[in-house]
């Protein structure tokens, strides 16, 4: 990392930032979300099963639509991100839905600084631990939140994706974690034509780092799986096989785009 470099500061200011594009975007259909459509896919929801009356603690939730629509579910749903404008709008629409989500805004490697508790499930998804440079920490924090016999739900894009340049035309990075990628970031995956032009600093964490690093936290794989496509558009070229199935112009069928994983605390 660049001398001196705060990639905490540097990467919030990038998602308050992206934050103000991501509301109104297509994207993510706030409007549409508003008025009961659900944000969760098929590979969490199957995951997560029946959650009403369960405790649920959403690690990085963003403006809080995956946090909102468990809590339609009957979950009792705690959220945590480090932008402050994405939780002050989680926030605005839990009340304007009159849901009882709970959020708060901090970095995740100090949340135990502000929350003392344990949950049935803790869920991440898509796009949260490249920003974490600490993955054995953030594993036990997963471990630590978790009662006994509660479940960790795990979607995330595959580390293959990053290995590539923005515009997947060759291999930039390495697969494994060797490397803090420092880039500036112009536009957005919502909304590529935003205004938004601002640094940011992220990690690659391959699968076995990601593993080996929960199974220490005495949790216990019982599913695990890798796909061809993403479920969003979110990459500067894509192309749709199927509703909500995206995959990359070329590599249709070559390449592993996303894992999920489900573990049960001991």
């Amino acid at each position: 990392m660049s001398e001196h470099i705060d990639y905490i500061a540097t990467n919030r200011a990038l998602w308050n930032e992206k934050t103000k594009h991501h509301i109104v975007s297509d994207f993510y259909r706030n409007e549409r979300f508003m008025t009961g459509h659900t944000s969760l896919n098929d590979i969490e929801l199957n995951l997560l099963g029946d959650v009403k009356g369960k405790t649920i603690l959403h690690l990085q939730c963003h403006f809080g639509q995956d946090s909102l629509s468990l809590a339609r579910m009957g979950a009792k749903v705690t959220g945590i991100d480090l932008s402050d404008a994405a939780i002050a709008q989680a926030r605005k629409m839990n009340d304007e839905l009159g849901l009882d989500a709970e959020f708060i805004q901090t970095n995740i490697y100090q949340l135990h600084d502000v929350l003392d508790k344990q949950y049935d499930i803790v869920f991440s998804s898509y796009g949260t631990i490249c920003w974490l440079p600490d993955i054995q920490k953030w594993a036990s924090i997963v471990g630590s939140y978790l009662k006994p016999g509660g479940a960790f739900v795990f979607a995330e894009f595959h580390p293959a994706l990053w290995m590539f340049d923005n515009h997947f035309k060759g291999i930039e990075y390495s697969y494994f974690n060797r490397q803090v990628i420092e880039e500036v970031e112009t536009g957005t995956y919502a909304d590529q034509s935003a205004d938004i032009n601002l640094n940011s600093v992220t990690w690659n964490h391959d699968l076995g780092e990601v593993l080996q690093n929960l199974l220490a936290q005495q949790l216990q794989l019982i599913s695990f799986a890798e796909y061809d496509y993403s479920p969003y558009s979110c990459f500067p070229e894509t192309v749709e096989i199927a509703p909500r199935k995206y995959q990359i112009p070329g590599m249709e069928g070559k390449l592993p785009m996303m894992y999920s994983l489900k573990m049960i605390k001991r």
